[in-house]
């Protein structure tokens, strides 16, 4: 059996690689149906639908530039069913810190929310 950590590290590189392509649509299993979403400059998202929309409408502006998500740490909680990752996230100029949650649901690991924080413009 896969560690949390490895499952959730797997699971946001693939997410880079998704938005790397601008496959909106291929990051939907990636989020909780509930999910919330704090933008860099503290827009909220709720639910999974309008998160992938966002996506969507990012990666049809002209000139997007994909970020990356780069994990510090992931740390699962003692029953493995929920994890707390904590990482930097670097693109289109702009730079910060981001903390997501997660949550293991029918044996895969799902965001339930994600915070981003813009702390750089270049």
């Amino acid at each position: 059996m896969t560690a949390p950590e490895d499952a959730i590290r797997a699971r946001r590189r693939l997410t880079n690689k998704l938005i790397a392509a601008g496959e909106a649509s291929r990051l939907r299993p990636f989020f909780m149906a509930d999910a919330r979403l704090i933008t860099g400059d503290g827009g909220l998202i709720l639910g999974a639908d309008a998160i992938v929309e966002a996506f969507a409408a990012q990666f049809r502006e002209p000139g997007f530039v994909a970020y990356v998500r780069t994990p510090r740490t992931v740390e699962p909680d003692a029953a493995g069913e929920r994890a707390a990752e904590t990482g930097l996230w670097t693109g289109g100029g702009m730079s910060g810190a981001y903390m997501a949650a997660w949550r293991k649901v029918t044996g895969q690991w799902a965001i339930e929310s994600e915070l981003y924080v813009t702390l750089a413009h270049s």
